[in-house]
C-alpha cells in the first residue's frame, strides 16, 4: 500500500533490461515503483522479487502505444512523482534506400509516441505533487548518425527533441526533465530483437569490446539523477563505456 510520503516512480518497458533494472533501483532508493511492460507475466514476476526484498511494487500491463490504455493507467494513479520513459527499442539495421517503412513507423510509435502519450498523461499528476521528474531514456543515437541506424537514429533525435522541447515549455512549474543518452549497452535483449532473433548477428556488436554498459550501469545513473536535490536538473547525461569513444568509434580487442 502506497502511504502520502512515498514517491511514487512509473517505469515503462520494466519487464527486462534497463527498465527492470531501474524498477530495482528505484525501489531500493525508497520509491513505490509501478511497472508498466506489455508482458504481464515479466512484470508480476518482478514486482514480487522486489517486494519480496522488502520494496514497494505494483505491476500494471501497458501497451505505451495504445492511448486509451495509457489514459485508463493514469487516471486509475493517486499520485505519481517520477516517470520513467525507457519503452523503446531498434528494428532492423538497414541503410535508407532498402530499410522497411514499418519499422521506422514502429520505432517511432514506440520511442516517441509512447513517451508523449505517458508524458501527457502524467504530467498534471507529477505537476501535483509539487516534486516531479520526467526522465526520457534516449541513447547516443538521438546526438549522432551512424550508417544502418537511420530509423532507429530519427526516432531517438524525435525522442531528444521532445525531452529538450518539454524542458522549455514547463520551465517555471515544479517537474524536471532529464534526458539520459546511453551509449552500447549489452543486455538480454536488445540487439537479439534489433537483429529479430539472429543471435549470431547480435553478438557481433559486443565482439571483442571490453566491458560494454550493462542495464545495471544505466539504471544507477538514471536512479542518481532522479535523486538529485529538487533544484538539480540534469539536462542531459550521456553515458558510453570506456571503449567507445562515438557511435562509431569503439574499441574492440579481437
Amino acid at each position: 500500500m502506497t502511504t502520502a510520503r512515498t514517491p511514487v516512480a512509473v517505469v515503462t518497458g520494466a519487464s527486462s533490461g534497463i527498465g527492470a533494472a531501474t524498477a530495482r533501483q528505484l525501489a531500493a532508493a525508497g520509491h513505490h515503483v509501478l511497472l508498466t511492460a506489455r508482458r504481464k507475466d515479466r512484470i508480476e514476476a518482478l514486482a514480487a522479487e522486489i517486494t519480496a526484498a522488502g520494496h514497494q511494487a505494483t505491476a500494471h500491463a501497458l501497451d505505451v502505444t495504445d492511448r486509451p490504455a495509457v489514459d485508463s493507467f493514469a487516471a486509475s494513479l493517486d499520485r505519481c512523482d517520477v516517470l520513467v520513459n525507457n519503452a523503446g527499442g531498434a528494428l532492423g539495421a538497414d541503410p535508407v534506400a532498402t530499410a522497411d517503412p514499418a519499422d521506422w513507423r514502429r520505432m517511432y510509435e514506440v520511442n516517441v509516441i509512447g513517451t508523449l502519450h505517458l508524458t501527457q498523461a502524467l504530467l498534471p499528476a507529477l505537476t501535483a505533487s509539487g516534486d516531479g521528474t520526467v526522465v526520457v531514456l534516449s541513447s547516443t543515437a538521438g546526438l549522432a548518425t551512424y550508417e544502418g541506424g537511420g530509423g532507429y537514429v530519427a526516432a531517438k533525435h524525435g525522442a531528444h527533441v521532445l525531452a529538450e522541447t518539454l524542458r522549455l515549455e514547463i520551465v517555471g512549474t515544479p517537474v524536471r526533465v532529464i534526458e539520459i543518452a546511453p551509449g552500447m549497452v549489452r543486455t538480454e535483449e536488445f540487439a537479439t530483437t534489433r537483429f529479430r532473433g539472429d543471435t549470431e548477428q547480435a553478438a557481433k556488436v559486443y565482439a571483442g569490446v571490453p566491458e560494454p554498459l550493462t542495464a545495471d550501469d544505466v539504471a544507477d545513473t538514471i536512479t542518481w539523477a532522479v535523486t538529485r536535490p529538487s533544484h538539480v536538473n540534469i539536462d542531459l547525461l550521456v553515458v558510453r563505456p570506456r571503449a567507445q569513444a562515438s557511435n562509431f568509434k569503439i574499441h574492440r580487442e579481437l
